[in-house]
């Protein structure tokens, strides 16, 4: 088998996972005061609209007893502990069974309302939507006074949005005093906001509250980056633009793309060959440039082969940006139906603003920075963002660790690597998971990377993921995992790049749970890539490296694309489903991703891997 490093980071991540997660619904809840008796009871806050919740997904009624009796204070107190104590571990489920009975009334819990908020928050951590909004309503209801009641209003606006009670989330969301959670409420509104299809729902939102500039900037992303937009629009797109102050340029409608077939399609290849540099530093850094385009040549003859004949242009861009402008202004490029490239970080958003202008599919090769693609439907990445293999992996370790024990999340100090847990934590806490630890360490300082790994959290663990693709780091991550108790010792995520790390042996690779994170996870001995291995040694008399097979395979599913729904592509790969490839696990952008969705998650068993995810 043969791996590439595999290092990455994110971009965007669930607004409802994080706030669920946040200090806002995690907190223990204050003590109630203890108020003065009144002559008369408090006026209850004002109902919220019933949400119109479909009947197969209805809150399911509770089992009451017959006579609601009060809970006596001691063992309502130990009940309150213990149900705490649940939630705190990540058993949902079992803290409902402690906190619901003693939301009610007629338990005459000195801490009702404490315990109705912490059984939504449960109920909203298992997705029991309806649920968790009947507990929501009797706190408001009942318990109007509630200090944290705050906190309960952004769980009911997020508890409305996932139920699709837009109107109600956001009437909710504007209860909450203006300098509280202010943050919280308006990541909550960007994350959920997109989700609303009716235009007129947008419309009479907009009404209502006509100086909310999120609401506002949601719906003008939905009608230019959306594709929404109509020439009906454009005194209401004008309008946002002028009152939140809207980048006019951003916000300009452009003609949508037209996807012509053709029989032949032309392809710029813009790569720093540093052909001017004969020197053998330079060709020997160099090589895994000339490997790639190796790889692409080959999928141009294979192509060929099938009937789909495709031009490829090479440009040498040189390592700097100052080449890559003078090849952007060359004439010809504009005429192109798809770019390629380039390899540095410098150059990369100087090639997709060009893709953006001239409407033309721009892949970037090697790049894992999700950012990279963001608000631009023409760029592409060829390899998962960072963020996507975070949530990626958080949805393998939910199933293969369970969500009982929280786990400890260590990263490199790069940005890739911080991307890759921030994307982690956040959707192993939409799972029903819990980060207990989540630190960033220098791998060339040893303390660093001791501070890293010190404290309690690491024996308390379910699980430990490591970020980083340093050498020094995996054989130190592996000796203290490996020492703790056997009966409890957490499991382990890891880069792929650890398998060939020659300071590490099969033993130590070979855990019971231990698992290694793969895009680039390839079978020698599967037949794709032995044909492919044969070809390339008959064109350029070399095994192939992993940038070879990269190229190849990059050029063989973009250039199918190409021919299969022509040059502007992006609704067509927005709608198919994964496909294998011919070297690797395959490519998907389902549901228009811009990054490979494709991440599998390995597993060294004796001297065989296997492919889990």
């Amino acid at each position: 088998m043969t791996f590439i490093s595999s290092r990455q980071r994110p971009l965007g991540w669930l607004l409802a996972s994080l706030l669920l997660g946040s200090s806002a619904l995690a907190q223990t809840p204050a003590r109630p005061q203890p108020t003065k008796p009144v002559t008369s009871k408090p006026a209850p806050a004002a109902p919220l609209a019933k949400p119109a919740v479909n009947p197969s997904v209805a809150a399911k009624p509770r089992p009451t007893s017959a006579r609601p009796v009060a809970i006596p204070p001691a063992e309502a107190n130990v009940r309150y502990r213990a149900g705490k104590n649940q939630l705190d571990q990540g058993n949902y489920a079992a803290a409902i069974a402690q906190l619901e009975p003693l939301a009610q009334p007629a338990a005459r819990f000195a801490r009702a309302a404490d315990a109705a908020y912490l059984a939504a928050v449960a109920e909203a951590r298992l997705k029991q939507w309806p649920e968790a909004e009947q507990l929501l309503n009797l706190l408001r209801t009942e318990y109007p006074s509630y200090p944290n009641l705050p906190d309960a209003l952004l769980l009911q606006g997020q508890v409305s949005f996932e139920l699709e009670d837009f109107d109600t989330a956001l009437k909710t969301l504007t209860l909450l005093p203006s300098d509280k959670l202010v943050a919280e409420r308006e990541n909550l509104k960007a994350a959920y906001l997109p989700r609303i299809q009716d235009r007129n729902t947008w419309l009479r939102n907009l009404r209502r509250y006509p100086a909310d500039a999120t609401l506002g900037r949601a719906y003008a992303d939905r009608l230019v980056l959306g594709g929404a937009y109509t020439e009906a629009d454009r005194p209401q797109l004008d309008d946002l633009i002028t009152r939140f102050s809207l980048d006019r340029a951003r916000y300009t409608p452009r003609p949508r793309p037209v996807s012509t077939k053709k029989s032949s399609y032309n392809v710029a290849v813009l790569l720093p060959f540093e052909l001017a540099d004969p020197s053998w530093q330079t060709q020997r850094k160099n090589q895994f440039v000339t490997d790639l385009y190796a790889g692409l040549r080959l999928a141009q003859d294979s192509l060929q082969r099938a009937g789909r004949t495709l031009q490829l242009f090479a440009y040498d861009t040189g390592a700097d940006t100052l080449t890559l402008k003078q090849t952007l202004a060359l004439p010809e490029l504009a005429g192109m139906d798809l770019l390629i490239g380039p390899v540095y970080k410098s150059g990369a958003r100087l090639l997709a603003r060009y893709a953006q202008e001239h409407q033309i599919v721009c892949v970037n090769p090697l790049s894992q920075d999700g950012d990279l693609v963001l608000d631009n439907p023409w760029h592409y990445l060829y390899a998962p963002s960072a963020a996507t293999q975070g949530r990626t992996a958080a949805q393998f370790a939910a199933g293969a660790f369970g969500t009982g024990r929280p786990a400890l999340v260590l990263y490199e100090d790069s940005k890739d690597d911080a991307a890759f847990a921030a994307a982690y934590k956040a959707a192993l806490e939409e799972q029903g998971g819990k980060v207990g630890g989540l630190r960033r360490f220098n791998p060339n300082v040893d303390a660093s990377l001791a501070t890293a790994f010190a404290g309690p959290e690491l024996a308390a663990a379910g699980h430990v993921v490591v970020v980083s693709d340093d050498r020094r780091v995996g054989p130190y991550s592996l000796r203290l995992v490996q020492q703790q108790p056997a009966a409890t010792r957490p499991g382990l995520l890891a880069p792929g790049s650890w398998l060939d790390n020659p300071s590490l042996g099969v033993g130590q690779l070979n855990g019971a749970g231990t698992y290694f994170i793969q895009p680039k996870y390839y079978d020698e001995q599967s037949v794709g890539f032995r044909r492919f291995r044969t070809l390339y040694l008959q064109r350029q008399h070399l095994p192939p490296s992993v940038f070879a097979s990269q190229g190849f395979e990059l050029l063989l599913y973009f250039g199918n694309a190409l021919f299969q729904y022509g040059p502007a592509f992006q609704v067509g790969l927005a709608g198919a489903s994964q496909t294998p490839g011919a070297i690797f696990e395959g490519a998907s952008y389902f549901g228009g991703a811009h990054d490979n969705q494709v991440v599998p998650i390995i597993k060294l068993s004796g001297l065989e891997y296997q492919v889990l995810k």
